[in-house]
């Protein structure tokens, strides 16, 4: 069968490129596009050779700077060749969906999320700096809100990478959709040899606005325990504002130094709202529990009082005093590593691999399912 991959854009690599990459590797001679690409990104998802843009392209200048083609991105989607494609998946975080191929080509779209930024207010106030760039996100979420939604009951299936995506999917596009959850490299991330941890607790990952980190730094310094924090973003400097005696923020760290921090730290600190949360899954894989926020893609990974612990949502000070109590409370005896790192495998990139042929071979027919 003819397969086309339809990404956003290679901009950063992320649970998204992940999922690309594995639908690329099912299916060896589908051809995989995106209005943009940094080659550098690509070649690190491991798919040289593989990606193709289109007149967009033109108009990138590398790196995660994308913004000034955002309004451009749609209509791109809608222009996309899909050649003599007999079966188009999409890797949808906001306009993916509006690809158009022939006239009974059915279309499959993997949704990381429908964009939040889009139909969610409060999105819309962490991503957009200072009034006017509120006012302008507003108004361009406004225009797309139709039309995204229309783009969703186009689709021949929808598949949710969380059941917080598969709730969003319900009430913003009033569809169905099955959860799949995206690939984890349990392989990679693995318990350590001796199994011998450190006193410390660790937050990983980028310190943007809705991934909250400063709640975690701020219950760190409250409790007096001994947080590490490995990861940079454009919210790091209201971090370091938080940051007392009890913090270290290492900055961005390579793959090979996450792996020993997530088999040496105590546990995990994630108080954000995540899609899915590639992370706190990664930890589990190296046998760490995790103390995240009870919402969004945690409930999907994180088993409370097994793998770890689900503090409740709140306010900002809510959320702190309830990671407080659970850093300050922590028994390292309570928690199995084996039973953490049997979690993870749950979420294993021959899982997703499984579930995306089961949903396909549902959806269209189990002739566009490779063979194993």
């Amino acid at each position: 069968m003819s397969v086309v991959v339809v990404h956003e854009r290679f901009t950063e690599l992320g649970g998204s490129e992940a999922v690309v990459r594995e639908l690329a590797s099912m299916w060896p001679a589908s051809r995989v596009v995106a209005p943009i690409a940094d080659p550098a990104i690509v070649g690190a998802a491991g798919l040289d050779g593989r990606v193709s843009t289109g007149a967009l392209q033109k108009l990138y200048r590398g790196g995660r700077g994308y913004a000034h083609l955002a309004p451009l991105i749609p209509a791109t989607m809608r222009a996309i060749d899909l050649g003599d494609a007999e079966l188009v998946i999409t890797s949808h975080h906001a306009f993916a969906n509006r690809v158009r191929p022939r006239p009974g080509v059915p279309v499959i779209s993997y949704t990381h999320t429908p964009a939040r930024w889009m139909w969610d207010p409060a999105m819309r106030r962490h991503e957009a700096g200072g009034r006017s760039g509120r006012v302008a996100l507003d108004v361009f979420a406004a225009t797309h809100r139709r039309a995204d939604r229309r783009a969703a009951g186009g689709l021949t299936g929808i598949l949710a990478n969380s059941g917080a995506v598969a709730d969003r999917i319900r009430c913003w596009w009033g569809a169905p959709s099955t959860v799949v959850p995206p690939p984890v490299d349990t392989d990679y991330f693995s318990p350590p040899p001796d199994g011998d941890r450190d006193d410390f607790f660790l937050l990983a990952g980028r310190l943007v606005a809705y991934k909250r980190p400063e709640l975690a730094i701020a219950a760190a310094e409250a409790t007096g325990v001994r947080l590490v924090v490995a990861g940079d973003g454009r919210h790091r400097s209201r971090c370091e504002a938080v940051v007392g005696g009890h913090t270290q923020i290492l900055g961005a760290v390579d793959r090979e130094e996450l792996r020993e921090l997530y088999r040496r730290c105590r546990a995990l600190v994630f108080p954000g709202v995540e899609d899915f949360g590639i992370v706190p899954v990664e930890a589990q894989a190296c046998g760490a529990p995790v103390l995240a926020l009870g919402a969004g893609g945690a409930l999907d990974t994180v088993l409370d009082g097994v793998t770890g612990r689900l503090v409740e949502p709140g306010s900002d000070a809510d959320v702190t005093a309830a990671l407080a109590r659970a850093m300050s409370d922590f028994d390292d005896a309570t928690y199995d590593p084996v039973k953490i790192r049997d979690n993870a495998e749950r979420f294993s990139r021959a899982a997703f691999r499984r579930r995306i042929g089961e949903a396909v071979a549902d959806l269209v027919g189990p002739e566009f399912v490779p063979s194993p």
